[in-house]
């Protein structure tokens, strides 16, 4: 498979750009500081995967106590003060340890494709985690304050919009645009610990001119998905065809989705925001990792990704009314059937990749622990 050749062979070569001021002259400095404390023997994808356990630990923690997103629309909230200045600490780890780990990796001159390859697939996962979590902090609409569940899928589609876009730039152009949004976590550690310090009344007014600060982030992820200086670069491919394959399927899984979430007869996301929430970040993850392992290895993606035709056989079951009240536990077993095949296929291309004549290679190159991790501007 061509994948694995180009991946562990080093013919892939990686481009990123970085332009946030907030990384660029703050953040940069203080991770060249941090990663003078790390040990030799560690491997750079061993912090990376450090940093993704941390995500998972904390949603999960904020789920025990958050489950439906009402936890903080009282006053005072129900989720305990240390749950919250836990947040903040294992966003701030968690964003350090994504930075720092391809600066490791050059230190222990590590790096590798599939190191890349790793990173990048996590943060496609991590990245709908971050935001779910972040949700507790807002709460879901109660009448007088929150955010409805619908504001919070449009807010996740317009994160992981973001993602794609960043990951479609470089599929076109060699070269990985990295968003403004990306640094938003260094804000969201900050709202954590603000808001187990001063509590979760904080969020529920108005931040400025009638506005909430969710609304500013939000604001910030739009600009920057639609600030057109990037297209400056040279496109790779000539072809409009080829140039626009990789959003095809993403735009139709937003699509099913949305279909689901407006024509449900059961109202299913008002009743599992966070089943429902957990399987689109879910779905778009193993959807964007066909595009970077399309994008790494110059190959095409497939038109429709496999995923989209389970889903819409669950949908149209749904929005015709088949499910009936069986609609809450389709979405549960079919969001446990798509997060094990998303972890199967993640584990399979790593151990293919391992498993291939150059395996032993790649894993003498990665470190101790497994494969190395490309450097980028954030890392």
């Amino acid at each position: 498979c061509k994948i694995y050749r180009y991946v562990l062979t080093g013919i892939y070569k990686t481009h990123a750009v970085d332009t946030n001021p907030l990384s660029v002259y703050i953040m940069q400095p203080i991770w060249n500081k941090i990663i003078k404390i790390v040990p030799l023997w560690i491997a750079p994808n061993l912090l990376t995967f450090s940093g993704f356990v941390m995500i998972l630990v904390n949603y999960f923690l904020i789920s025990f106590y958050d489950w439906d997103y009402t936890a903080s629309g009282t006053s005072p909230g129900l989720v305990p003060t240390w749950v919250w200045l836990f947040s903040a600490f294992t966003t701030f780890c968690a964003y350090a340890l994504d930075s720092i780990d391809g600066k490791h990796a050059r230190r222990t001159q590590s790096s590798t494709p599939l190191g890349e390859l790793f990173d990048h697939g996590l943060d496609s996962w991590a990245t709908s985690i971050f935001v779910l979590s972040f949700f507790s902090v807002c709460s879901r609409d109660n009448g007088k304050t929150g955010v409805s569940v619908y504001t919070m899928y449009i807010y996740l589609s317009i994160v992981l919009f973001n993602f794609m876009c960043s990951h479609w730039e470089k599929y076109n152009t060699g070269v990985l645009f990295l968003p403004w949004g990306y640094d938003i976590s260094q804000v969201v550690s900050t709202a954590y610990l603000l808001t187990g310090a001063v509590g979760v009344e904080v969020w529920q007014k108005p931040f400025l001119f009638g506005y909430y600060i969710t609304d500013a982030l939000v604001m910030l992820l739009i600009g920057k998905c639609l600030d057109p200086s990037h297209l400056k670069k040279t496109l790779k491919n000539d072809s409009l065809y080829d140039g626009l394959l990789p959003l095809v399927s993403p735009l139709l899984l937003f699509i099913l989705l949305t279909v689901w979430v407006v024509l449900s007869p059961g109202n299913i996301l008002a009743k599992q925001p966070r089943l429902f929430l957990w399987m689109v970040g879910v779905a778009f993850s193993n959807v964007i990792c066909k595009v970077i392992i399309c994008q790494m290895s110059s190959t095409q993606p497939e038109l429709f990704h496999w995923f989209l035709f389970p889903l819409a056989l669950v949908v149209y079951a749904a929005i015709s009314g088949l499910l009936g009240w069986t609609e809450e536990v389709v979405l549960a077993v079919f969001t446990a059937l798509v997060t094990a095949a998303h972890v199967h296929y993640g584990v399979c291309v790593v151990s293919r990749c391992l498993q291939s004549s150059h395996g032993t290679a790649a894993l003498g190159r990665g470190g101790r622990w497994g494969l190395g991790t490309v450097s980028t501007p954030s890392s």
